[in-house]
């Protein structure tokens, strides 16, 4: 008999629910709700609407019921953001976006209180203001009597399971976002703790990836009209590690990306890679199933894509992706680049205007049209993974001849195009679900229906379609990569 478990995937803009049926040979999805992800400003704070997103749960699970039923739930999503339980178990209030401007200039205000070698030699983290850490520092310097009426803090994935189980826990993924775990034990590190001034009270129990953590309750049973018990899997809970089990290779070392709103670049090891050089070049550690290291670079990726089409909706001009694409196609190329992780293009608004500011201000050509700000886009993302590829091998010592790119991203095909022109390499593009296909395999490791990892990633790439993309203009694309270095200021 087929087995059928439900599976939430939140994004930053959006969220699915999403029917994964297991025939003991690959997984077929159907997806039966979507619905937005929209934050909230009120004043000069920006919220998630995290309640509205726990009744679109609901609506999720009652449509998966109708479709047919399932099992088990699991739940990923982005990382590092957290709702505050108080004693009597209620949300204390809405949990803050880590687009919110409250962590500004804290990393270096950390720094004083934690040597910033000290810092990453226990987290094997790449120091991004919106971390974790940041977030509870601000509290500690602007609001720490909400300490005092916190029991415990809950990372996204694991509040939307309290709110279904009344369980309370950090799943292992997850919980290796914060800039709290140390990454050698994988556990809560007691001396960045003390350094922040965080309470180590308000910290959960770390959890393993794959595991069951709680049956949804009663209550909500007889409310949605469901049915014997249900298992919620601690799925791995940073959707990014969910999509780390979707990589299509049965090979030990090899190169990933998934592409979405932001771009997670690297390999996966079996251990903690924390040095000088990694240090140097901030490259994060972040843990996964079966306690595996994801090496990888957070990067800004379609994030300045969808947000450049906001700005053109607003200017009255609502282009689809695939005609934004179309536009690029056009466009000259390798005429201007910028450096995606640069400040300005963090914050949401006009990104199209930040362009062709920063292009004016590096004396490039400075593009025209909306279809070259769209290719201006694609080729320096292109060129940030040529970079980040370089920076990964410095570091392990070790060659990818492939690229595998996996998500949303990989519908541009400009994108995984450009990608393999830049790198110099194949790229191997699919499965695009593979958030997705990595929360439903690991709900069924966890019932014992697949045995291992290896037999996850064989089941996933037999379940969708592989699409592979040949490297062009290799001597073009150096000269330009030189190009991009300069204007940039990055090292090659």
């Amino acid at each position: 008999m087929s087995k059928r478990v439900l599976a939430f995937d939140f994004g930053a803009s959006s969220g699915r629910a999403i029917i994964g049926e297991y025939d003991g040979e690959k997984i077929t999805l159907q997806e039966v709700h979507r619905f937005s992800n929209d934050p909230v400003i009120i004043g000069d704070t920006m919220y998630w609407d995290t309640l509205r997103l726990f009744f679109e749960m609901k609506q999720g699970m009652v449509k998966a019921k109708l479709s047919g039923g399932f099992d088990s739930i699991g739940i990923d999503t982005w990382g590092v953001d957290f709702g505050m339980i108080d004693k009597d178990g209620r949300l204390l209030e809405n949990p803050i976006h880590y687009r919110d401007a409250r962590t500004v200039g804290l990393i270096e205000e950390s720094f004083k209180l934690i040597d910033r070698e000290k810092f990453y030699g226990i987290t094997g983290l790449q120091f991004m203001e919106f971390n974790t850490a940041f977030q509870l520092l601000s509290l500690v310097r602007e609001r720490p009597e909400v300490f005092d009426r916190t029991d415990k803090i809950l990372l996204t994935p694991d509040l939307l399971g309290y709110f279904l189980t009344s369980e309370k826990h950090a799943e292992f993924s997850i919980a290796s976002t914060t800039q709290l775990m140390d990454a050698y034990t994988g556990k809560w590190s007691k001396e960045v703790l003390d350094a922040l001034g965080i309470p180590e009270r308000i910290l959960p129990e770390i959890i393993p990836c794959g595991t069951k953590a709680g049956k949804v309750t009663d209550a909500i049973k007889e409310e949605l009209g469901l049915e014997g018990d249900i298992d919620v899997i601690a799925v791995a809970g940073h959707d990014t590690q969910s999509a780390m089990v979707s990589v299509p290779t049965q090979e030990k070392d090899f190169i990933f990306m998934s592409c979405g709103t932001w771009s997670l670049f690297g390999t996966e090891l079996d251990k903690p890679l924390i040095n000088e050089t990694s240090s140097r070049l901030d490259i994060t550690n972040e843990s996964g199933y079966g306690g595996r290291i994801s090496f990888l670079k957070n990067i800004i990726g379609l994030w300045m894509i969808q947000e450049s089409r906001r700005q053109w909706i607003r200017e009255g001009r609502e282009y689809s992706f695939g005609e934004m694409e179309k536009m690029a196609e056009e466009a000259e190329p390798l005429k201007c680049f910028v450096d995606t992780a640069a400040p300005e293009f963090n914050p949401a608004g006009n990104i199209p205007r930040r362009i062709r500011e920063y292009c004016e201000k590096t004396g490039q050509y400075v593009p025209q049209t909306d279809g070259e700000i769209v290719r201006c886009i694609n080729q320096s993302l292109a060129m940030k993974y040529r970079n980040t590829i370089d920076q990964i091998k410095a570091c392990t010592g070790k060659e990818y001849p492939v690229i595998y790119m996996l998500g949303g991203g990989i519908q541009s095909h400009m994108l995984c195009q450009l990608t393999a022109n830049a790198c110099h390499r194949e790229v191997s593009a699919g499965p695009i679900e593979a958030t997705v296909y990595g929360n439903i395999a690991l709900q069924l490791m966890a019932t014992g229906e697949i045995r291992d990892i290896n037999e996850a990633r064989r089941v996933i790439a037999a379940s969708e379609p592989i699409a592979h993309y040949a490297p062009q203009d290799g001597d073009t694309w150096e000269e330009a990569y030189q190009t991009y270095l300069k204007v940039t200021g990055q090292q090659g």
